[in-house]
């Protein structure tokens, strides 16, 4: 594949469990990473300190933004600011697209 475009579609891979990451492009500004969840995994509160959005690929699960329960299903889009507290859980096999902007 070549530097400046992917499938992400043919790189969806699910693990038996947890989670699987696979950095797509990576730039002074930008980090676009392709996470797959297996069904039943989470990711406990945590932040991040760049702001950043992520883009429902498949699958669904539940994306908590402060408090607020957001449904995660193909097509959604979160944006989150620096610094907030977030989770996540997969319902059942679910992958999205996150992007971290400097």
């Amino acid at each position: 594949m070549g530097n400046n475009w992917k499938n992400i579609m043919d790189m969806i891979e699910y693990p038996r469990e947890g989670i699987l990451s696979k950095d797509l492009f990576r730039s002074d500004k930008d980090n676009i990473s392709l996470f797959c969840m297996a069904k039943g995994a989470a990711m406990e509160d945590h932040t991040s300190t760049k702001e950043g959005t992520v883009h429902v690929l498949e699958g669904e699960g539940t994306f908590n933004l402060e408090g607020e329960e957001i449904a995660m299903k193909p097509g959604v889009v979160i944006f989150m600011e620096k610094n907030v507290i977030h989770n996540l859980k997969a319902e059942e096999n679910m992958s999205f697209l996150l992007t971290l902007h400097a």
